[in-house]
């Protein structure tokens, strides 16, 4: 089945301390903090598309346009959910809505494009390698 418009992929998470402002250093206190809301919103696209994409292939994250709306609690639950928007060639792009049990905690326009895995890792590392 080719990539489409209208895939949807969701992701399911609890918050726990390590996911936490506080824990990442990017704020002082014990909610959820936007690093680890914004990669649960990638996770989220990518889900969308890892069934259709060709044996070899993922996609990585190039863009995110992110709104970060509401804080989350430790032990509470997040429900993140990823639209595929459009497709041009290999370049994907996606909306995403996260929500906790009582609101809507962030939203954001997120933008993937599929590689071939082996390829990518090779550049990476002669990258590495210097």
């Amino acid at each position: 089945m080719p990539l489409e418009p209208g895939l949807i992929g969701e992701v399911i998470h609890t918050v726990v301390e390590t996911d936490t402002a506080a824990a990442y250093g990017s704020g002082l206190v014990a909610v959820l903090s936007t690093p680890h809301l914004i990669a649960l919103m990638e996770n989220a696209a990518q889900k969308a598309i890892q069934p259709f994409l060709e044996p070899g292939q993922t996609a990585v994250g190039t863009a995110i346009e992110m709104q970060h709306l509401a804080a989350t609690p430790v032990g509470m639950q997040v429900t993140v959910r990823a639209e595929l928007l459009t497709v041009e060639r290999r370049r994907l792009r996606f909306a995403v809505e996260a929500w906790d049990a009582q609101e809507r905690i962030g939203t954001c326009i997120h933008e993937r494009v599929i590689i071939d895995r082996d390829r990518f890792m090779e550049r990476v590392a002669q990258k590495q390698a210097g």
